[in-house]
């Protein structure tokens, strides 16, 4: 039979993989001890059943051993021997540390971003944007927000706290907090260089955090929270073109009271917004006094793609099923979740034919395991192999004709 042109050696897992470097990984590894006591299941073992997890949309340990299993004569292209035990991958997702698999995003994510930016857009090369998302639990292993139900039962959640740069549109940094835990916690950890602008809602309200900002020659542009205390210092001349786009007010103020001493007395510029879409109004909170007050209002606006990539992430990589019920198997799932999604994402960026992320994933989903040659298969889906040009097939020397 002609060979087709879309044959490749690997699986189109280990196409992905192949944007890892497997040294690195181990050296990770060896530094953090993370293969102490494991004679076969080591770190780069695991990294690859949670990621076939992950891209797979597994919803249990047994599905994916199981699943594995059946691809066994696969695996050694993988660099595995042969497919964990439940029992095996059970214990590794309880006992070796999730910090390994953060390592290895912010490796994975170091080695490639040059990738990543888009030079169609004309976004900010220095905007980042903050937020959380909350994940639902099946069990009180970490506390979750709100009150506790009339029966009794509580169910249990994980905050992933996600700073992402616009034009990367991949996070940058992530931590991990109970669900009940406050957002202003994850400010203080956020270090950016001078001149560069973050985004955040009024969930992350915190004086300190902002005057530190403001200190440090970094911007920021939040909403300002109802019933706050501030005093007005000055009102500045809303230009026409703000006016047109929706701007109402321009003013200086400082927030804090004057009956509170101690508390910190924090000069910003308040701008408020009108929508017309939404019909509601906006009060944007910043401590950059130069730039027109539309522009402040459109840079709010451009937190709305942290939403859409939690929602990525939560589309094409479920995470309402956990293989494991302690806090350390939930993180190295999340983990190889937002591993996956920058594999896609660098895949997706370096295509010539241009692919939603949702249908690339499917594409990988179904074909996860199969020996085709992913961007050449990608940048041309329509272009047929040779052996379906030709009209025939041959099987130990018969030849079968068919239509096309």
């Amino acid at each position: 039979m002609s060979k087709s042109i879309f044959f490749t050696g690997q699986p189109i897992l280990n196409q992905l993989l192949n944007l890892l470097d497997r040294g690195k990984i181990k050296s990770i590894a060896r530094a953090g001890k993370h293969d102490h006591y494991y004679k076969h299941f080591d770190t780069y073992t695991h990294l690859i059943t949670m990621l076939y997890c992950a891209l797979n949309k597994c919803t249990s340990s047994r599905e994916v051993v199981s699943g594995m299993k059946a691809c066994q004569h696969k695996l050694r292209h993988l660099g595995v021997l042969k497919a964990p035990g439940k029992s095996t991958l059970c214990d590794a997702n309880m006992k070796r540390s999730s910090d390994v698999f953060r390592e290895i995003y912010e490796s994975l994510y170091l080695a490639h971003r040059q990738l990543l930016p888009d030079s169609r857009l004309t976004t900010n090369q220095k905007l980042f944007i903050a937020d959380s998302s909350t994940i639902t639990l099946f069990q009180e292993i970490l506390g979750a927000a709100g009150r506790s139900r009339l029966n009794g039962k509580r169910k249990g959640g994980i905050k992933v706290h996600t700073l992402v740069n616009a034009v990367e549109d991949v996070p940058v940094q992530i931590e991990f907090t109970a669900a009940k835990a406050n957002d202003m916690t994850f400010l203080q950890n956020i270090n950016l260089e001078k001149g560069a602008f973050i985004v955040f809602d009024k969930g992350y309200v915190d004086y300190n955090q902002y005057q530190r900002m403001t200190n440090e020659g970094v911007f920021f542009v939040t909403r300002q929270r109802k019933r706050a205390s501030y005093v007005q210092q000055a009102i500045n001349t809303v230009s026409e073109e703000s006016k047109s786009l929706g701007v109402i007010n321009d003013q200086i103020i400082v927030l804090g009271t004057r009956t509170h001493a101690r508390k910190i007395k924090l000069k910003a510029r308040m701008v408020t917004f009108f929508d017309k879409h939404k019909e509601r109004t906006f009060e944007f909170l910043t401590n950059n006094f130069d730039l027109p007050s539309h522009q402040i209002a459109d840079l709010y606006k451009k937190r709305w793609q942290i939403e859409v990539l939690f929602k990525r992430i939560k589309q094409n990589f479920p995470l309402q099923y956990f293989l494991g019920d302690n806090v350390n198997a939930i993180k190295i799932q999340i983990w190889c979740a937002f591993i996956s999604d920058l594999l896609v994402k660098l895949i997706q960026v370096q295509l010539k034919r241009k692919w939603s992320f949702s249908n690339l994933s499917s594409i990988i989903r179904l074909h996860l395991m199969s020996y085709i040659n992913l961007f050449t298969f990608l940048n041309d889906p329509d272009k047929l192999p040779v052996a379906l040009k030709t009209n025939q097939l041959s099987f130990g020397g018969f030849e079968i004709n068919f239509k096309i």
